[in-house]
């Protein structure tokens, strides 16, 4: 492997994260133009691949398959429920714990996305080993970086209160 020149180091084209973003933003434009028939946003169809994938589940549980926050998955799901495709309750057992599940709507939309994946891959141009490769990299990429800044510690000083 070799080395950069430290003048190069900070060059927009050196960033690994400028090229990260810049493909995710591209996911996020075709992602946009496909789920605009099943009525989703990017956010909302993460949520309904996991209700499809998991059925019912615990809100916090939601969060953390999909590294959100309460504050983000909150309004998502609101919204996901007043449109009729998530329904949210109370757990009998432990009233401080929200349930979510897919509705009947919801459960049926499973249908009419099963094309977008599809469409995903072949936009890449990527055969299935190659995307599979591709995902194998960025889990072992993502798994690396959360143990990076786990080691480097909190970057707020507020989070560091006892």
């Amino acid at each position: 492997m070799t080395t950069p020149p430290t003048a190069d180091w900070l060059r927009l084209d050196q960033q690994i994260c400028f090229s990260l973003n810049a493909a995710s933003r591209a996911f996020g434009g075709l992602y946009r133009v496909l789920l605009k028939d099943l009525g989703l946003t990017y956010p909302q169809y993460l949520v309904m691949l996991v209700l499809w994938e998991d059925g019912e589940l615990p809100v916090k549980e939601l969060g953390a398959r999909l590294r959100l926050d309460s504050g983000t998955l909150s309004p998502l799901l609101k919204r996901l429920e007043t449109a009729g495709l998530v329904r949210r309750e109370r757990s009998a057992r432990d009233e401080r714990s929200v349930r979510v599940r897919p509705t009947e709507d919801g459960t049926a939309l499973r249908e009419r996305a099963l094309e977008v994946p599809r469409r995903i891959a072949a936009a890449t141009g990527f055969d299935v080993d190659e995307i599979r490769a591709l995902r194998t990299r960025l889990d072992d990429l993502t798994t690396a970086l959360d143990a990076a800044a786990r080691q480097a510690g909190p970057a707020d000083p507020a989070d560091q209160r006892p």
